[in-house]
């Protein structure tokens, strides 16, 4: 029997999911502040760098996890994608780990 629980670079990508999820939540809080309540341009102005940095962070690392993982060419795609729309990397991230896709194959002995 097998885990579904992240190993290695699966929980790097968790973690890329995550960082990237927050770092966008915090990016559409400063756009409301600054062009809904035009209150402040500050969340905008941390997010947009922060976010910048996430966004790069989760590409390269759904990149190493993809080649380590082994994942198809069609999950690697969404993937990718999953980082443009906000807070789509979340759910990616539980749906992967739900299909073991985290999880290295064990070594062949």
């Amino acid at each position: 029997m097998t885990s579904n629980k992240p190993t290695g670079i699966g929980k790097l990508f968790v973690a890329a999911c995550l960082i990237e999820g927050l770092t966008w939540t915090g990016l559409l809080i400063g756009m409301f502040l600054k062009y809904t309540t035009e209150t402040t341009d500050l969340g905008v102005w941390l997010f947009g760098r922060l976010h910048g940095f996430a966004f790069m962070f989760y590409v390269v690392v759904t990149v190493l996890a993809a080649l380590r993982l082994r994942w198809p060419w069609w999950a690697t795609l969404i993937a990718v994608l999953a980082a443009v729309p906000p807070l789509v990397t979340i759910p990616l991230e539980i749906w992967y780990k739900r299909r073991g896709m985290l999880t290295e194959a064990p070594a062949a002995r």
